[in-house]
C-alpha cells in the first residue's frame, strides 16, 4: 500500500544547506554571513570567526575554510 503522505514529502524541497562565517555571537543567537553579502540568524553555538553549516535557521556543525567563489547566472 502506498503512502501518500510520504510521497508528497519527497516532492517538496528540503531547506538548503548553506555555509557561511560566524560575525557575531549572543548567547545561543548566532549571525552568519554567508557569500553573496547575505546575513542569517541561527540557534547554536559556535565560536566567533569560524565557518559553519546552517539549514532552516541551525547551525548544524563546523564547515571546513575554503576558498568561496560567488558566480552569477
Amino acid at each position: 500500500m502506498r503512502n501518500v503522505l510520504t510521497e508528497l514529502k519527497g516532492l517538496l524541497a528540503s531547506p538548503a544547506l548553506q555555509v557561511g562565517e560566524v560575525i557575531s555571537v549572543t548567547g545561543t543567537d548566532v549571525k552568519v554571513q554567508l557569500p553573496g553579502s547575505g546575513v542569517v540568524s541561527a540557534r547554536g553555538s559556535a565560536a566567533l570567526g569560524t565557518m559553519v553549516y546552517v539549514r532552516d535557521g541551525v547551525i548544524e556543525g563546523p564547515a571546513p575554510d575554503l576558498p568561496t567563489y560567488t558566480i552569477e547566472v
